[in-house]
């Protein structure tokens, strides 16, 4: 079936392909071909007054009012090859597809860099053999053009009999044969550019398939056309959630290569084989990071002009049952408008909202695309309702109401004031206030004959603060009430039966959300979840308190002395800076302020004299105190001017200003 023309508006970045795959400034958007949304293709898109906006489908065409035949789920014409070996030359390296029946070689030039088609007998027998398990990519750094590959991989599973692996390990190829051409500086920064690759390639969660688009919904591949189905992997991709897209920028251009290109996405999946009242079925956790507006926890708040949220999520819990397919998706995001929280050394910096751009521009497309790409939207903001948190929610709600869009509604849930004290229970007014909403929005039901029985009408877009901890709780409960009504209609729940009563099961589910929360928050904040022993057990412990403190105080360094590198690393790696060989000034040497160094060091000392004052007291108490006096003020002063100036202090970014680019 093939999808109806996207309404007027900006279109979506799942609907978006870069012209390059990888241009770190983002192109406009246009609508390939039979691209896929998980929005209902009959509902139209507009703005204006209350209620529904655009055209209400006739309910003869709804997708409820009738039974339409979905495109096979996941199936795709041109399959990467799944099995390569990588053949080392001094000239080239030749990647040798090893499927059933393929005699194709990839020849990559290591001097001209140039990239073509040969066969097996081209391949020299003095070269280099090694196997691989994919090709991620090039790119540029100082010393050159640089070749990662997949080196190891651990199989997660199966989704509708396609293999699933997550890439464990990787390897980066220099093209250059030596680096005498290279400076001692410029070695150096090389040296610190390559570390950065590692860093990002270090953290877990990167996901791929050489048979399975990953990248999109249950709902979006059943709502594409033939043309769409004969598009390789690469070509089909949705880039939001490619996260090597920069880096296979030079495959997208030459089709008769792509079969060697894997696009991988960066998050969390799970699988589970389950059984309830002796029905088995197969429980799917699907967590897709966004590459755009990518980074960690305070230096990529908010919104770009574009529209691209930070910290953008879409997660998607799949079920499938005797042939048939069901599928929940949710969404989760910062804060949609221009503000940012830079770290100064403070626990917790005070967000700032920009007082000098059109907040309604960026907020506008960001909720075009969310529409378009979704259906209707329910907001779902968790964040403080007072102190420093308060601005930003007086904010949202003002915005929405200003955009007047009958698509998007808002509810705002004071998460830690109606859970303080351990009330975990008072989660069910939200709940319940939400329950409504989710029973119009439905869910994506495919039957074992391939026909869509129902379509999902809309999301719950969630947010916090990081969109990570309290967001997780928050969507671990939609996502149950969502399954809840799915086994049901499957008939593996009986009539009455709880998800919550099947004790096997339910711990499969807590931990696996659990699970997800820990991943999603390591990838974007350093550290493990918060509260996940919430998700795990359903009740709030004390032991998950300390556990808490002590992923805050790890949090707490690595925002204020880490950062800076982990964001320039992910900036490098998506392509958003690009290494000028020729460039005279890098960016990576910047120069400190001698403050940086001078006053931790007379704090430091002051504050051991004072130490060493107390422990050796002297002639009189009147000396000795006097002395504690002096040393005390001394590092106490220090220690204040160093938190005045804490921004001066911190591991601030250096390849990409971000306040340029908020």
């Amino acid at each position: 079936m093939a999808a109806s023309p996207s309404p007027p508006g900006p279109t979506p970045a799942c609907h978006r392909r870069r012209p390059a795959l990888g241009s770190p400034a983002r192109p406009r958007r246009f609508v390939p071909s039979g691209a896929p949304s998980l929005r209902p293709r009959d509902a139209s898109v507009g703005r204006g007054g209350s209620g529904r906006v655009g055209a209400e489908p006739a309910a003869g065409d709804s997708p409820r009012g009738r039974m339409a035949t979905a495109a096979p789920v996941g199936t795709t014409a041109a399959a990467a090859y799944a099995s390569l070996k990588l053949h080392i030359t001094p000239e080239k390296f030749y990647v040798e597809a090893c499927d059933d029946g393929a005699d194709d070689v990839l020849a990559i030039d290591r001097v001209s860099t140039e990239v073509t088609l040969t066969v097996k007998k081209d391949v020299p027998p003095s070269a280099v053999t090694r196997p691989i398990f994919g090709i991620l990519g090039t790119i540029r750094l100082v010393a050159g053009t640089y070749l990662i590959v997949i080196t190891k991989k651990k199989k997660v599973g199966e989704i509708f009999s396609h293999a699933i692996w997550k890439a464990t390990d990787f390897d980066i190829l220099s093209y250059k044969k030596t680096m005498l051409h290279l400076t001692d500086i410029q070695l150096q920064d090389n040296k610190v550019f390559l570390s950065m690759l590692n860093h990002v390639l270090s953290v877990d969660g990167f996901y791929f398939s050489t048979t399975y688009d990953l990248t999109h919904t249950l709902q979006r591949l059943a709502n594409t056309s033939p043309e769409f189905q004969e598009m390789s992997l690469l070509e089909r991709a949705d880039p939001r959630f490619v996260w090597n897209g920069h880096l296979l920028r030079e495959f997208i251009a030459q089709p008769e290569i792509h079969r060697f290109a894997t696009p991988v996405m960066h998050g969390f999946i799970t699988m589970h084989s389950c059984s309830i009242n002796g029905k088995c079925f197969d429980w799917l956790l699907v967590s897709r990071r966004s590459c755009f507006r990518a980074g960690v926890r305070y230096y990529v708040r908010g919104i770009d002009s574009e529209g691209h949220a930070a910290n953008f999520v879409e997660t998607e819990q799949i079920v499938h049952y005797k042939g048939s397919k069901a599928s929940f998706v949710q969404t989760r995001g910062s804060i949609p408008f221009f503000w940012s929280q830079r770290p100064n050394l403070k626990y917790k910096p005070k967000p700032q909202i920009s007082k000098s751009v059109n907040h309604m521009d960026g907020f506008q497309r960001h909720f075009d695309s969310q529409i378009i790409s979704y259906g209707k939207q329910m907001i779902v903001n968790l964040v403080n309702q007072k102190g420093s948190e308060k601005p930003l929610e007086q904010t949202f709600s003002k915005m929405v109401n200003s955009m007047a869009n009958g698509m998007v509604r808002y509810v705002a849930f004071d998460f830690h004031k109606e859970c303080s004290r351990m009330r975990w229970d008072r989660l069910q007014i939200l709940m319940d206030q939400l329950a409504d909403q989710q029973d119009e929005f439905s869910y994506f039901l495919v039957d074992s004959e391939g026909k869509t029985v129902t379509q999902q009408e809309g999301t719950f877009r969630s947010n916090c603060m990081d969109c990570l901890d309290r967001t997780n709780v928050i969507q671990s409960l939609l996502a149950r009430r969502s399954l809840q009504a799915q086994l049901q209609r499957l008939g593996v729940l009986h009539v009455g039966q709880r998800i919550e009563e099947q004790a096997d099961f339910e711990k499969i589910y807590k931990n696996a959300w659990a699970d997800n929360a820990n991943a999603c928050a390591k990838q974007y904040a350093g550290t493990g979840a918060l509260k996940t022993d919430y998700t795990r057990t359903g009740k709030r412990t004390q032991w998950g308190l300390i556990m808490d403190g002590w992923n805050s105080l790890i949090r707490y360094y690595k925002n204020n002395f880490s950062d800076g590198f982990r964001q320039d690393a992910i900036d490098l790696f998506l392509g958003n800076y690009s290494v000028d060989e020729v460039e005279p000034a890098s960016p990576l040497h910047v120069k400190k302020d001698w403050k940086f160094l001078a006053l931790p060091i007379i704090m430091v000392v002051a504050f051991s004299m004072c130490i060493i004052c107390l422990l050796m007291a002297g002639d009189t108490w009147t000396e000795t105190l006097a002395y504690v006096l002096f040393w005390g003020s001394a590092s106490f002063g220090t220690f204040a001017i160093i938190l005045y100036n804490g921004k001066d202090f911190v591991d601030a970014p250096k390849l990409v200003q971000k306040e340029k680019m908020d």
